[in-house]
């Protein structure tokens, strides 16, 4: 397999930049995800790496070639489109072999090579069908299947999974990571779905109108977010963020909501010290604010706010709380069987250990 390695890479369109300037070190056995919403260069980037299309400015490195000129059947890589794009009139196994047999494949080896991936896959007693006879998620596997047939350098899937049922999506997630875990090959996965994203990549590169905004482990993009896009699109439901001001009093650092003060952590202070009597954006997730009620540790001086509950959302194993300071919304991850009612007025505890400091005019990450 091999490594993909992206160097100022530019696309324009005319006269507009839809990719600006991005560097990106996609190593051997990777499964690196490009995750970010609609418009913002994520699936450009992934042409470019097929192929399809041309580089405005920069290079691109597939196993350590530059492939820049390299037309599409010779880079050695395999996409799998939104979709599907199956021949209708091919039975499924034809559509597995059909790239096989242009490119001078002997039977026997087509033969072997298509067994191999349907029984990888699950669907060998789907070999005699025709596209029309099969599900979506059917149809997913044979797309994914023509690609394993050819035993590509680098797989390339381009929204794989958006035209699947929320079920199948779950399923067909879990069955792709396996079958990275199976092949070991590299793989670049193009999604708008943050869920999609953190469960199935090793590596996750998050994107804002044509820039990288971040590329890390899921672990580290949901933990230390670079700047307040990357912390409210990772995350569901997304990070609560209100403005702040950054006041000192009685010895310490606080911020004030405007009707309510949280009193800044220790090992947060020498950062702020440059913003007291100023603004920034506090980010703090859901499941780091609590009702009282349901808190079984010792309450710290200065975490504690009383809200109006606006709505509430039972999820089944969780119950999201849509609370009102009077000036800002927080929504809160509680227990399922919270006994919170709407319009009712409740304390919350804050975990302050957990906030997430921005700055308001760079949306930076402060602390």
């Amino acid at each position: 397999m091999a490594e993909v390695i992206l160097e100022n890479v530019v696309k324009r369109f005319d006269n507009t930049t839809v990719v600006k300037n991005i560097s990106l070190e996609i190593k051997d056995k990777e499964f690196a995800i490009l995750v970010g919403p609609s418009g913002c260069g994520k699936t450009t980037t992934l042409r470019m790496i097929a192929g399809l299309e041309y580089i405005t400015e920069g290079k691109i490195y597939i196993d350590g070639k530059l492939v820049n000129n390299v037309p599409p059947k010779d880079r050695d890589i395999a996409m799998v489109f939104q979709n599907y794009a199956l021949y209708p009139h091919m039975k499924v196994y034809d559509n597995m072999a059909f790239g096989l047999k242009i490119r001078g494949y002997s039977k026997k080896e087509i033969y072997q090579r298509v067994c191999e991936a349907a029984e990888i896959l699950g669907i060998t007693h789907l070999l005699n069908r025709y596209p029309k006879e099969l599900s979506g998620g059917q149809r997913q596997r044979v797309a994914v299947g023509r690609a394993i047939v050819r035993k590509p350098k680098v797989f390339l899937f381009d929204e794989p999974l958006s035209n699947l049922d929320a079920k199948l999506r779950v399923q067909m997630r879990a069955e792709l990571k396996k079958l990275h875990e199976r092949l070991q090959t590299t793989i670049i996965y193009v999604t708008h779905d943050q869920i999609e994203a953190m469960t199935m990549g090793s590596k996750i590169c998050v994107m804002k109108d044509g820039v990288i905004q971040q590329v890390d482990s899921p672990i580290n993009l949901y933990d230390y977010p670079k700047n307040k896009f990357v912390a409210g699109f990772i995350g569901t439901p997304p990070m609560n963020f209100v403005e702040v001001n950054v006041v000192k009093e009685n010895g310490g650092i606080y911020f004030d909501e405007g009707n309510f003060k949280l009193k800044c952590p220790q090992n947060y202070e020498n950062k702020l010290l440059n913003y007291v009597d100023k603004k920034i954006i506090l980010g703090i997730r859901a499941e780091h604010i609590y009702d009282k009620l349901f808190y079984n540790n010792p309450v710290k001086e200065g975490t504690v706010a009383t809200l109006t509950v606006d709505l509430i959302e039972p999820m089944g194993s969780e119950t999201y709380l849509h609370l009102n300071s009077g000036k800002n919304i927080f929504v809160v991850k509680a227990d399922p069987h919270n006994t919170a009612k709407t319009n009712q007025v409740i304390e919350v505890v804050f975990n302050i250990d957990k906030t997430h400091l921005f700055d308001i005019e760079t949306e930076q990450r402060i602390n």
